[in-house]
């Protein structure tokens, strides 16, 4: 079983209203989840750009912890409570520490084939040099990297795994649902060999492996 830290900031949103007001608010469909369920989603502004990427948990009838990059918790907590109105949930920080396991039962989270575990007290067994070929060769789009405020969800392919387009009304919703069945994006963010041919806009991430080939992720144009 493979373990990696997995640096990660945490905001409650607890109460009667919790769910809804979640739902009103990010990509995903957070009224399908059970509790004990996940799914990723983002956070976006109305012209769906992005605020920042999400795990939602549902750990309680009432009771969700959105996990996200350490330093968006701030802008999360910001726009969920501008966002409140009359809508009764706390919306609250917390502290914890995470990992990633490679294998097991965890939190389903943004990375194939791993979960996030929290508190649990286990000793990572994989470096940040394993954990960063790891996530290229799987395409996962890293905050600061690949992603930003000027990036479209669907430039990264985010609308593939965090957003639902059978779920109502949410930020962004009208440019990310006429962008999907009308549009057509420029560029897409792909898994590439730096040896071979293929042309790219922007290498963004890069890692060497054990055998000494390069593989990037990459925006290509499309």
């Amino acid at each position: 079983m493979d373990i990696a830290a997995r640096p990660r900031a945490f905001v409650r949103v607890a109460g009667p209203d919790a769910r809804d007001h979640l739902q009103n608010m990010v990509s995903n469909d957070v009224e399908a989840l059970e509790v004990g369920d996940a799914c990723p989603a983002l956070l976006l502004t109305a012209k769906a750009r992005l605020i920042a990427p999400l795990v939602v948990w549902r750990r309680g009838e009432d009771d969700f912890l959105l996990l996200t990059e350490p330093e968006l918790a701030e802008a999360v907590q910001a726009q969920l409570v501008r966002m409140r109105f009359r809508a009764r949930a706390e919306i609250e920080r917390e502290e914890h520490d995470s990992v990633l396991v490679f294998g097991g039962d965890g939190i389903a989270g943004d990375f194939p084939g791993a979960v996030e575990l929290l508190d649990s007290g286990l000793e990572p067994t994989m470096d940040e040099e394993e954990l960063e070929l790891r996530r290229i060769e799987a395409g996962v789009p890293r905050w600061g990297r690949e992603l930003d405020e000027r990036v479209l969800p669907a430039e990264a392919g985010l609308d593939r795994t965090h957003v639902s387009f059978t779920k109502g009304c949410y930020p962004g919703q009208e440019p990310i649902a006429r962008l999907h069945y009308r549009g057509h994006v420029n560029r897409s963010l792909q898994v590439v060999e730096l040896d071979d041919d293929t042309t790219v806009e922007r290498v963004t991430s890069s890692a060497t492996r054990p055998d000494g080939s390069v593989v990037a992720l990459a925006y290509v144009r499309t």
